[in-house]
């Protein structure tokens, strides 16, 4: 099932794909309500709207090993703010004093019941679905001694353009990151240092997640700079396309 939260003629609403169409998903139902309009006639938002967004960073072997770093023994976690999130076919907008804004194509977990000290094994049973994101970054802020507006100016976290809840296997999906038509990433979930499972145990023993927070997982080797003008796109496979574009923000 592939869910949207939408806007059509002036009314937000939660809904489901069904073919080519989206149809209302009422809360606690599993099984698509009435037909609201074809998908080509609707806006798709950020399929959900997280109190919470936990990172991973540097979670690819690939994306280490480039950088000649070692393998962590354990994750590193970061926080991006609500304010951040943009959905689908939306504008990154890039602040005109930055000299790099950068973009990180990765798999985002979304979470479908409060999460506490959740065991690995049974990390499954707390997960939603699946959806793309963009951890989009300000490189010249890292320096700031702490990542909150390099990580969380507005827009800098674009999701969608659903949520996918019956992806078999994340731990083994490929992920694609285009620039302008060019292919900057390219790797599957296979290469990270630790899996969607290992990463909600460990997040979830301080962290309490509640449903439609957001776990982003890593991004792989290939992290470059965006500028006005750029089309970036993030595909999984199994999953589906975010686009957003670039535009200077002053």
């Amino acid at each position: 099932m592939r869910i949207v939260r939408y806007a059509v003629k002036g009314r937000v609403g939660r809904g489901v794909l069904v073919g080519d169409a989206v149809h209302e998903l009422p809360w606690g139902k599993t099984e698509p309500g009435a037909h609201v309009a074809p998908l080509a006639e609707v806006e798709l938002l950020a399929p959900c709207e997280p109190r919470t967004i936990v990172c991973a960073g540097s979670n690819y072997a690939g994306h280490l090993a480039a950088q000649g770093r070692a393998r962590p023994t354990r994750p590193s976690l970061f926080l991006k703010s609500p304010n951040a999130i943009t959905g689908p076919d939306t504008s990154i907008r890039r602040p005109s004093e930055l000299r790099r804004l950068e973009y990180e194509g990765e798999l985002a977990v979304v979470i479908g019941r409060t999460a506490r000290r959740v065991p690995v094994e049974r990390a499954g049973e707390y997960v939603l679905g699946y959806t793309c994101a963009n951890d989009v970054t300000a490189h010249d802020w890292r320096d700031d001694g702490q990542w909150a507006r390099a990580k969380s100016s507005d827009t800098f976290c674009p999701l969608g353009p659903w949520i996918e809840t019956e992806l078999a296997d994340p731990s083994d999906i490929h992920l694609t990151t285009r620039v302008g038509g060019r292919v900057v990433q390219s790797e599957s979930t296979a290469d990270m240092v630790f899996g969607v499972d290992r990463l909600l145990a460990y997040v979830t023993r301080w962290i309490t997640l509640q449903p439609g927070d957001i776990l982003l997982t890593g991004s792989p080797a290939g992290v470059g700079p965006l500028v006005p003008g750029d089309l970036v796109e993030v595909e999984i496979a199994g999953i589906g396309t975010l686009r957003n574009t670039v535009v200077e923000r002053t």
